[in-house]
């Protein structure tokens, strides 16, 4: 993977993990009523449309990912992603943050939950899916930690705001799932053995590869941003980034 330097961004680098899943995002009107259209978040949305980007914020200690839009009709996540981003910007980082807002743009353009009839959250153990990509790009950086990042709706799975964790045979995943629960009250649930639940998940692949990672829910309708969601999501990426000390 060859980053390059984002001009007149200070330490922000971009590079791709696909060039197969790009979409228009500026389509999907119920996210970008959200977005506030500043030259970096149009620049987001620009290379979104050639693929699946990843963003890398500074250098050196942990090597941390905040991933969003596995299922592109989950809105908050992506949003949050996206003003995280901005915020982060010129910050005194003594770690490297990478940055994946949205994972399928084609998916997220088209206010679906599943990539070409794929749903990626089911998919990460699968040779080249979308989502596996992700994984390979995981380890090829050699990330140390990840947070995906999602919304649930009433009456689906789980249904709650959540932070999703498993203890073995990545134990830290459970200790980041705790603590971001205590700091921001998003209930936890826990697996004893990761993928003993469901196969594909991001989540359950990393913490099965060694790579501890948690899968966090916000409360809010599929395809739609609620009030107050994109804010508790992103209360949910600096929780995963204070349990580092970010």
């Amino acid at each position: 993977m060859v980053f390059k330097n984002v001009e007149g961004f200070d330490n922000l680098e971009i590079d791709y993990i696909s060039n197969f899943s790009g979409g228009y995002i500026s389509r999907n009107r119920n996210l970008m009523e959200q977005l506030e259209l500043n030259n970096l978040t149009q620049l987001i949305l620009e290379k979104s449309v050639f693929g699946t980007p990843i963003f890398k914020l500074g250098s050196g200690g942990n090597k941390l990912l905040i991933l969003s839009g596995i299922h592109g009709n989950e809105l908050p996540a992506q949003i949050a992603n996206v003003k995280l981003l901005n915020n982060l910007i010129g910050a005194d980082l003594f770690t490297t943050l990478y940055f994946i807002p949205f994972a399928a743009p084609k998916s997220t353009m088209n206010n679906e939950r599943t990539f070409n009839s794929m749903d990626l959250n089911r998919s990460a153990h699968i040779k080249n899916s979308l989502s596996n990509l992700i994984i390979q790009k995981i380890e090829e950086l050699h990330i140390d930690f990840v947070g995906d990042f999602h919304s649930t709706a009433r009456n689906s799975n789980p249904g709650f705001e959540s932070i999703f964790s498993s203890k073995s045979p990545s134990p830290e995943s459970f200790l980041i799932a705790n603590f971001i629960s205590k700091d921001v009250g998003s209930r936890i649930i826990s697996f004893d053995y990761a993928g003993s639940s469901y196969k594909g998940a991001v989540e359950d692949v990393c913490n099965l590869k060694g790579i501890p990672a948690i899968t966090a829910e916000v409360l809010c309708p599929f395809a739609n941003v609620g009030r107050g969601t994109v804010e508790k999501s992103y209360m949910q990426m600096e929780s995963f980034l204070n349990y580092f000390g970010i």
